[in-house]
């Protein structure tokens, strides 16, 4: 059964980009609510960790190194059918491959910076948004 919460994060490069007040404005124009919400910046630690599932994967040290050179946002969104169309709302990880008004295609420079970060099922969601978030930042 699906959820109504997915996790994100507004990746470094779009951060450092400036693009921050307009990822949100599409992820709200979107229909999601968005329940926490933070600024902080990832650990070459916290990157290993978040993305260990990855370790294995010959882009693994370029993905931890890339995640941990600068702020990230970090985000809850709350909607019906979260995940999945959060997932649509994004666009595809290449962005040349993205549809037209997908936060991808709007704000991506390549793959690897692909400017955000949607959990890809229900279950990754709930970890993901508690490797970030302590209960008393969910409401």
């Amino acid at each position: 059964m699906a959820t109504n919460r997915t996790f994100t994060m507004i990746k470094p490069d779009a951060v450092a980009n400036g693009h921050i007040g307009n990822i949100l404005a599409m992820i709200t124009n979107g229909g999601f609510k968005i329940v926490s919400l933070k600024l902080t910046q990832l650990t070459v630690a916290d990157a290993q960790a978040f993305y260990a599932v990855h370790a294995a994967r010959p882009f693994y040290g370029e993905l931890v190194e890339f995640m941990s050179r600068g702020p990230i946002v970090a985000a809850i969104l709350e909607k019906d059918n979260a995940v999945e169309d959060f997932r649509t709302l994004i666009g595809a990880t290449n962005p040349a491959e993205a549809t037209e008004g997908t936060i991808r295609k709007a704000y991506a420079t390549s793959i690897g910076e692909n400017a955000v970060h949607g959990s890809d099922s229900d279950e990754n969601a709930a970890i993901e948004s508690a490797f970030h978030f302590a209960g008393r930042e969910q409401f």
